[in-house]
Order: C-alpha cells, then structure tokens, then sequence
C-alpha cells in the first residue's frame, strides 16, 4: 500500500538544472515501453531496466545495485524524482557506486513482491517509491527504505538520500562480510514470509465465523468502511460478508452485516473517493469520511468496485448502485480504454505537480461553470456551502478548495428540491457535463496506457457481469472486445499470457493472477453469453480458453502439495519463488484461482474441478486458519466450497476447528512491525453493567520510544490532514456505550503542521453504561495510529481482553 509520508514542501530546482535535464541524452530506459519507466528516460541517472545485463554489469564492476521500485501514478515517486533524480550531483554519485535499476511495480508484480516483503521485514512498514540495495551475485536484498528527501528536513528523522548512498557506499568497501551476512539474513526471512508451505490444518465453518465477526468489528459504524483512516475501498471484505449473508442463520447476523455493507456502499457512493463530475472512482481516502481522496484512478479499483455496485444492486434492488455501476463503466469505456479493446491501468493523481489539481473546485470555479441557478444548487448539493474540505497538505500556500462529495444520497437530497429522485438526477447529470466540459479544458492528468492482463481479466468480468444486469450490449461487447485483445495481443506462440502490453509490444511473462484473473472474466463472459441465448450449460469459445488458460496454469504454477506458486520455475532473477496467500489492493493469485476453479466447475458440470479446489484450499488451509481475513478471498472460497455437495460428502477437510486454536489467531496487519509500538493493559478482564449502573476501568497505554499516537482531540493546524484519531469504543454487538476521559496530549510538529499527540505512557479511565437490549457479544476495543516523524502504520482497532457481562 502507498505510505503517506509527511507533508513537506517540494525543493526547489534551478532553472539551468531542468535545462541540464532535458539536453541530456536518454537513458537505456528510453527504448522501453513503460510509462513509468519513460518518465525517468531523461534523468542523469545512468538508469537500467531489471535485467541479466544489469546484473552483469553490478558484477563486473564489483558494486552494489540500487532498485528503485514504483509505478506511474505514484505521487511520491514523482517527488523523488525531481529532487534526487533530476539531480546532476546525486545521480553523478549514485552512477559512481551503483548500478541503478528502475523497476515498474505493475509490469513486474513479482519483482515488487520480493523486495517490498524485504521493506518490511526490513524497516516494519512499506511503499512506494521502494529504494532498496542488492547485492549482486544472488541478488538479495541488504538495506530498504522507500522515499529519502534529497536534503535534511529539519523536524524529520531521516536521512538525506546522498547521506544514504554514501553510508551504504562505505559499508559495501569496507564491511562487505557484514553486509553479506545481513543480506542472507534478509533473504531467509523473506523466505519464510513468501515460500514456505505450510502443513494443512482442518478448516470450516468456524473460520467463516471468525472472519465476519472480525469484520463487523471493524466496521466503522459511523462513517462507514473497515478501521480508520486512510480509508481503502476493500471490496473483497464486501463480497465476503455478502457471501457470508446469503448463510448466516439468524436475522441480527444479516441485519448487521447489512448495515455495514449498506453504509460502506453508501459512503463510498457519496463521498470524494468517488469522482461525481467524470464518473469512476480515486485509490483511497486520506480520512476516515472518505472526503479527501488519493485522486489516483486505477483500472482495478473501477473493476472490483463495478462488480461489487453490481452485485449490491441486485442483492438490495438497489437503484442508486446500480447508477454508480454504469457511471463507472462508462468512464471506463470513454477514458480507459483503448482503439484495440484493451482496458489502461491508471490516470495520474497529481496535474503539474499538485496533488488532485484537475478534481477541485472554488465556488468561483463553479460559479464561472454554470449560470446562478444551477451553481447554487450544486453548491449546496456538493456541500461547499461548509467551507472547503482539501489543501494541498504539500503545497500549504495553495488556495483552499473543495473535493466534490453529495450531501446524502440523491433520493434524500432531492427532497430539499421539492424534486422526485429522477428529476433531481436528471438536473444534477446537466449540471455534471457543465462541469466536465469545464474540466476538460484544465491540464489533464497523465494517463498509464499499459495494458495489464490481470486487471484486464477483473474489468472483462465486471463489463460481463454489469451486461447481464442491465441486458445492455455495449457491456458485453466491451467484454468481448477486451477478451479478445488479452487472448490476441498479449499472449505468445504457445497461448501463455504476458504481463503487460504497450505500444504494440508484451512485455514480461505472465503471473499467476494474471491467470486466474482472466479465467474468473473468461467464465463471466461465458455465463453473460449464456444470458443472452437463455440456454445452459452450452459450450462457448469463452469458456473454452479459460479451460486452456487454466491448463497452462497448472503447468506453469502449480507446487507438488496441489497449491500454487506467484511465478513460474524459470525465473532465474528471483531469490524466492514466492507463494502468496494474503490478499491486497487485489485479490491474491492463490484465492482468484481457487474462485476460477469453482468457477470452472459450475460452467462445466465438471466435479474433477471442486476436487483440485478442495487440493488448493487444503494447501493454503494453514494461512486460512492463522488469518482468515488476510486472506480472506481464499475464506470466501472455503465459505463456497462448503455449499457444495463434494465438501459435504468429506467432512473431514472442512471439520471446524478445536476453539482453543483459535484464541491465539493474529490480527491482519501484514503491513505491521515485527514489535508493537504500542501496548495497552486494562486494570480487570470483566466488568458487569446494567441500565441506570454503569462500570468504570482503567487503561494503561505505552507507546515505544520514536513513536508518537494522534490525540484523541488532535486540535490540528490544518484541519485537512487527515489524522486518525485515539478512540476508545464498543464493537462486536449493541446495547452498550463507553465514554473515556482522554487526555489532551502534548503539541506535535511535522512538517510546518502542529497538532496534539500522546507519546511515552499514559493512563486513561473508561465508563461503560448499558444503553439497550444487549446483542451480539458487545467488546472494548481501542483504535490508534502509531507514527514516527517520516512514516505512519496503517491504523489499528485492537479489541481488549474485557468481558461485559449485564447485571
């Protein structure tokens, strides 16, 4: 995941150094077809692309290698680059002592997953850009970090990116055994992380539970969405507890998991992570309103987010979803898609270097955008008669604006209008292509035109799904066509997928979510075929080729225990031949094959195939019992697996768990340290509490030493930034409130910004009162954010072991 680092001002460049710049001649990166890698095609850093040449070279000269790892839409790559980059005097000294190497995330996920585990186990925490130092000869890792400024940031404990290149110099000529010795300890421990394979346990039902308790504690009851801020849409927690939904046996279960997936859905519909204007949805927000977004747009996202508006519509006959699905796919077919049919990967989150510059709005901007009428009325509709809601945190001098997020949802807001729903959209649609038109004149974000089978195969589903929906052809064709592009242009003479396309050429060999992605689109475009001739079951070239896709899948990728590896057995330039079975930003290879299995044997009335997918889940079982919400696609697998008649003529793959096993099941925080920051003891473990008698306890918090946790009142000076605040609260049932006396917190400074923090140790008291009829199996449980002065961990709910009991 992207880490925020703090906010800073860029530094400035001298006019005569871009002049430098662009007089020089292009690096080897200019003969690649990479937007990322093209945008570092100027630089004075003698760049390579990852290859056997650039090893080559490291080893002939008997120097280290400097990995430099992001993708194109990458905000902070983009920092990093102006200033050390396009530096003359630091990339004369990183050409001096490395060899340089620029990798593209997206065109080699397996390259990233490598050395970004090594980040974290490394450093306890990840991002991007990742900068990491190889040695050469195997390849493995020694010292990571992610963005080094290019001078000293006085508040910021970080080093100067020269200062690390020097220190890292010097300790490769005159530590050398150290180093070695550190980088086969590196490399063991990304081993373990990424390859090991686990015996099988028993799973079942038990787990299934556990996972959706877990969920419906996250659930964040206010602004909907899972946890704090920064706020991911997490749409295979979704589609898990609608799985999850269609089975749970009593009617508290499924109206709570309604209320939590209605109000995620909600707020993601209404809020700034989605773009109301152009149609289609940002990365992440900043907050935990979803006001603010990372305005990024990747092809993902749109995907995952359509086929989960698509499914909510139709679970809920929901008519507000199901606008949310064709205003996203149409942006995705008018601003992501190419003459082939292949569907681009990302447009930029920053214009000119600003952050979000093409997405905000001044109610002058508005005013000049539409005629009086319509500009109070979008005013009002878009909430920036509040005030502004974003600042460039990076850019403090910039003129506040506002990110543009519906007031509520158009069925409630229409009544304000004295309007019926329809009439309110069909002034608000006016309204939206003013505003786009006005837009599109502004400078335009940089479009990622890369062509990623992976993605590809989630948007062809989500088109294939969305047209059996709305019995719209234009989806389907769009499907087809994008299906026929990945099987066209992105495969070679013997039928195996490549990564990425660009440009006319496939880059990179196929990973296996690039399989099992276009056998999950494949198989939906076969059923929306289907859709159309009404008849089952009847074969198509659709079906046929996700067939021949997976079979070269089990060539490629499949281990000896039945479950699958990330890459296939040639990749000579790996250290690891990884296994991943936690699921992030996308779903994992292991849990999108285990779909495409289940998939494939509804298609085919095939039983052979719930037979390897029953071989499948048995191999990743143990990951499956440690965490099933970090993985928790592979949950969902084992939740439909358990509906089937093979699972339930052997009881014994899927008996539930012994209980005792599951008291010691780890949190999902694969982005955690190796050691808790922060540590938090309750005076008792129950308390009993009744109408009219509350109960009261202490807490006892302990922060490490360089850590500090926003306050529970942050008071910050720029009220946009985002802060996650301590919060003491009540998850797991209802019927009962908690109400803590949190101390104010000390002033904080970072970056020019001040706000109240807790660091070292204190104490705080809780009083916990009975409100209602107690339900579920209501728990304490405390939510904080630990940062140091460069980087944040993501934010944390940790239930406490505290029984309520009611008198």
């Amino acid at each position: 995941m992207p880490i925020h680092q703090p906010e800073q001002h860029e530094a400035s460049r001298e006019q005569t150094g871009q002049e430098a710049v662009r007089a020089r001649h292009a690096n080897r990166l200019a003969r690649e077809t990479s937007p990322y890698l093209l945008q570092h095609a100027q630089n004075p850093v003698d760049w390579w692309p990852w290859g056997r040449e650039a090893f080559e070279e490291a080893r002939r000269r008997g120097v280290p290698i400097f990995l430099s790892v992001g993708y194109s839409t990458c905000y902070w790559c983009h920092v990093m680059e102006r200033e050390s980059f396009e530096n003359e005097q630091i990339a004369a000294l990183m050409n001096e002592r490395f060899v340089c190497i620029k990798v593209d995330r997206e065109e080699r996920p397996d390259v990233d997953n490598l050395y970004m585990t090594a980040t974290q186990v490394f450093s306890g925490r990840g991002g991007w850009p990742m900068s990491v130092f190889v040695e050469p000869e195997k390849l493995r890792p020694f010292w990571c970090g992610t963005y080094f400024p290019a001078e000293p940031r006085p508040g910021m404990n970080i080093a100067a990116f020269p200062q690390v290149l020097e220190g890292i110099s010097g300790a490769w000529s005159n530590q050398r055994s150290a180093v070695l010795e550190q980088a086969e300890s590196l490399a063991g421990a990304v081993r373990e992380n990424l390859a090991g394979a686990a015996s099988p346990v028993p799973v079942g039902h038990r787990d299934v539970e556990r996972a959706a308790d877990r969920l419906l504690r996250a659930f964040d009851q206010v602004h909907g969405g899972f946890g704090s801020a920064p706020k991911f849409p997490q749409t295979v927690y979704a589609d898990f507890l609608l799985d999850a939904r269609e089975h749970a046996e009593d009617k508290p279960t499924r109206d709570a998991i309604d209320r939590a997936v209605r109000a995620s859905l909600d707020a993601m519909a209404t809020g700034g992570i989605r773009d109301h204007v152009g149609g289609g949805f940002h990365r992440y927000a900043v907050d935990a309103t979803w006001t603010v977004p990372h305005f990024e747009k990747m092809l993902y996202d749109q995907a995952l987010l359509a086929r989960l508006y698509t499914r909510a519509g139709a679970v809920y006959d929901d008519a507000e979803y199901r606008r949310v699905v064709r205003e996203t796919l149409e942006f995705v077919l008018r601003e992501m898609t190419g003459e082939g049919g292949g569907f681009y990967s990302a447009q930029d989150a920053e214009v000119d270097g600003r952050e979000g510059l093409n997405y905000l709005w001044t109610p002058t901007q508005i005013a000049e955008a539409l005629d009086p009428g319509d500009a109070e009325f979008a005013a009002e509709v878009y909430g920036l008669t509040k005030g502004p809601n974003f600042r460039d945190p990076h850019h403090p001098d910039g003129e506040a604006s506002n990110v543009l997020r519906l007031e509520g949802r158009p069925a409630e807001l229409a009544g304000r209008f004295s309007l019926s729903r329809d009439e309110f959209l069909m002034k608000l649609a006016g309204i939206n292509r003013k505003l786009y038109g006005a837009r599109k004149a502004r400078t335009q974000p940089g479009l990622d035109d890369k062509v990623i089978a992976e993605w590809n195969g989630l948007a062809i589903a989500a088109f294939a799904e969305a047209a059996v929906l709305f019995k719209d052809k234009r989806y389907f064709d769009a499907a087809e066509r994008g299906a026929g592009f990945v099987l066209g242009s992105m495969t070679g003479p013997d039928g195996r997928l490549r990564r990425s396309w660009r440009a006319g050429v496939a880059n990179a060999p196929g990973v296996l979510e690039d399989s099992g992605a276009m056998i999950l689109g494949l198989v939906a475009l076969h059923r929306a075929a289907l859709s159309r001739t009404g008849a089952p079951r009847t074969p198509t070239p659709y079906l046929a080729s996700a067939v021949r896709v997976y079979e070269l899948a089990v060539e490629d990728f499949r281990a000896e225990d039945m479950g699958y590896h990330d890459t296939r057995a040639d990749r000579e330039d790996l250290f690891v031949r990884s296994r991943t079975t936690y699921d992030g930003a996308t779903p994992c290879g292991s849990s999108m094959m285990l779909h495409a299995l289940l998939d494939l044997a509804d298609a085919t009335g095939e039983p052979s195939y719930i037979d390897r997918a029953v071989s499948l889940l048995r191999a990743v079982s143990n990951a499956v019992s440690r965490d099933p919400v970090a993985t928790v696609n592979s949950t969902r697998g084992l939740l439909r697996l358990l509906r089937t008649d093979r699972s339930r003529q052997d009881p014994e793959t899927f008996a539930p768990l012994d209980l005792a096993t599951d008291q010691s099941a780890p949190e999902p925080c694969p982005e955690a340290p190796a050691v808790t920051p922060v540590e938090i003891y309750a005076e008792t473990d129950r308390l009993r509490v009744s109408p009219g008698r509350p109960a009261e306890l202490a807490l006892l918090v302990r922060i490490a030493d360089g850590y500090h946790l926003t306050g529970a009142d942050p008071r910050p000076s720029d009220p946009t930034l985002g802060l996650a605040p301590f919060r003491v609260g009540v998850v797991g049932g209802e019927g009962i409130a908690c109400f803590a006396d949190y101390p104010d917190g000390s002033e904080h400074g970072l970056a020019g910004d001040t706000f109240l923090a807790y660091t070292g140790q204190f104490e705080l008291r809780v009083a916990v009162e009975q409100t209602g009829e107690l339900l579920g199996r209501p728990r304490l449980a405390v939510t904080y954010q630990a940062c140091t002065q460069t980087e944040c961990l993501m934010p944390r709910t940790v239930e406490l072991d505290v029984a309520i009991d009611a008198a």
